[in-house]
């Protein structure tokens, strides 16, 4: 640990410690001379002494400490190289609150994983965060001696494309996850995928939905999706749309895709003030299976046959979920859902230079307090004439 100054040239406010030993030398307590019978007996020609003699020593060397402190506080001094050996244990909101306490104690920091890291007897936040951006942010912040625990539950929301890689080792640890309404009190989990279909279209809803639940281990839920029929009206969160309806698109969903929506539409579907539709999707012969095109600020997208596996063998392909997903990676990216045991951070990224700690603040409060010491002696009525 180093004191270091950010504006050192600051420091030539120190100069000013030369008025306070000037007042004292010009304002000393005035000695007068008075003339009186008795100096007939001195000698003529004495000899002169003088001695430089400061008066009030005390209230001098408070005056002066208070001028430096004010210099160094110009000066911006900081404290670089803290080290802090307590072991921090973080928390996802999504654990049951009454286990999650369990992992506090004297000898630890324990905090929730959430923006601002709030103690862990806190209430527990009402929303769930990016989990790895609240790693990547606590390693940051944390010296790097510091020892760092995270209790998940068994799979979270959050999850980027990979593995976050830290400057340490993280004792990764998984506990059951609280029920959706258990976490998010009382609200059900928002879709992000909507799928409306005609009745006639329910053969067709059993191999979409199949290649949906593969996206993310195979249940429906971890996907996030809403299947009803068309007269449902979309989540006000939806961020792309499978429509399985012949004939024309209502005009609520036209107007939702111009907003900036994708849609995938059945192959028998009519929408107009469609730009020029180009292959997005093509088989081994160059025919398209899925054609696209702009309309406002978002995309159509339209199957070009039956999803029948009699006219679209594709549908039975292995490969048919990722090309399904493919046609959607542009609004809608991969899927943040990930198992925590899948998630543990990987080590040995390099460490982050610590952020140095500003001692401005505590030196405010010693000045303040200096200062006031300085004016009750200055005023004290058992002082002679101040200086």
């Amino acid at each position: 640990m180093s004191l270091a100054l950010l504006l050192p040239a600051a420091l030539a406010a120190l100069g000013a410690l030369l008025l306070p030993l000037l007042v004292h030398l010009a304002r000393r307590s005035e000695q007068r001379p008075t003339d009186f019978a008795a100096l007939r007996w001195l000698r003529q020609k004495p000899r002169p002494r003088h001695r430089i003699r400061f008066d009030e020593r005390g209230l001098l060397l408070l005056r002066l400490l208070l001028l430096a402190l004010l210099a160094l506080w110009l000066a911006r001094p900081v404290l670089q190289g803290i080290h802090g050996g307590t072991p921090w244990v973080v928390v996802s909101p999504e654990v049951d609150a009454s286990v999650a306490r369990q992992w506090g104690g004297t000898d630890s920091e324990s905090r929730w994983l959430a923006p601002g890291f709030p103690p862990l007897d806190s209430p527990a936040p009402a929303s769930p965060a990016p989990t790895a951006s609240l790693l990547r942010e606590l390693d940051a912040d944390l010296p790097p001696e510091v020892a760092l625990t995270v209790v998940m539950p068994a799979w979270f929301d959050g999850a980027d494309g990979e593995r976050p890689r830290l400057s340490r080792a993280v004792d990764w640890r998984e506990l059951p996850r609280l029920p959706p309404s258990a976490f998010q009190r009382g609200a059900t989990e928002p879709p992000v995928l909507s799928v409306r279909h005609a009745p006639a279209r329910q053969d067709a809803l059993r191999y979409l939905r199949a290649a949906i639940e593969s996206w993310s281990g195979g249940t429906a839920i971890a996907t996030r999706i809403s299947v009803a029929d068309t007269g449902q009206p979309l989540a006000g969160d939806a961020r792309a749309l499978i429509w399985l309806a012949p004939g024309e698109v209502p005009p609520a969903i036209r107007r939702w895709i111009a907003a900036g929506g994708t849609a995938l539409l059945d192959a028998q579907a009519r929408i107009g003030d469609v730009g020029a539709m180009t292959p997005y999707w093509t088989d081994e012969t160059g025919a398209t299976i899925v054609e696209g095109g702009a309309l406002g600020q978002g995309r159509v997208l339209r199957f070009t046959r039956p999803l029948q596996p009699s006219v679209m063998p594709q549908l039975l392909e292995p490969v048919f979920p990722a090309r399904l997903r493919e046609l959607f990676a542009e609004p809608m990216p991969a899927p943040a859902r990930v198992a925590a045991r899948d998630y543990a951070p990987l080590s040995g990224a390099a460490a982050y230079p610590q952020a140095p700690r500003d001692l401005q603040p505590w030196l405010t409060m010693l000045i303040a307090l200096l200062l006031v010491l300085e004016r009750g002696w200055a005023t004290s009525r058992r002082r002679s004439a101040a200086p």
